[in-house]
């Protein structure tokens, strides 16, 4: 199964596109993905970018709940307030729109994070801050760093 995996940093071009790269444009080729659902990441500084079973899997969530639940409004809050849907250009480009700016603080390159079923848009130097945090965490925990 195709997976989206390791992390690229491209430049946001004068247009405010930036090139999706193209190991993961093959990943949303293979899953037939015509637009992608991009929603603001519950943890990270970062959007969340898959195809449509990824919004299909968060509201599947919600609707297992009482729908007048408040885990199930604050699911919804984030799914749905905090999300929209975009596509890629004819040549795989994504505009960089201000949903992912404001959000991000994404100025002139934007990181793409593999995160196996989908993607994340990153600050390049937000990133590179949690992830040297992440492997700082798994080694005081005993983790395996490499």
């Amino acid at each position: 199964m195709s997976r989206f995996l390791s992390s690229a940093t491209n430049r946001i071009d004068s247009k405010g596109r930036v090139s999706v790269p193209a190991a993961f444009r093959s990943v949303l080729a293979q899953r037939n993905v015509q637009e992608l659902y991009c929603f603001q990441d519950f943890v990270f500084p970062a959007i969340s970018v898959g195809g449509p079973d990824l919004l299909e899997r968060f509201e599947r969530q919600i609707a297992a709940e009482d729908p007048f639940s408040p885990d199930a409004n604050e699911m919804s809050l984030l799914i749905h307030g905090g999300g929209i849907f975009m596509k890629l250009d004819a040549e795989g480009r994504l505009m960089v729109t201000d949903f992912i700016r404001d959000f991000t603080g994404v100025s002139d390159e934007v990181t793409f994070v593999g995160r196996a079923d989908h993607f994340q848009l990153w600050q390049p130097q937000a990133f590179q801050a949690a992830q040297t945090q992440a492997r700082g965490g798994r080694r005081l925990a005993g983790g395996r760093s490499e």
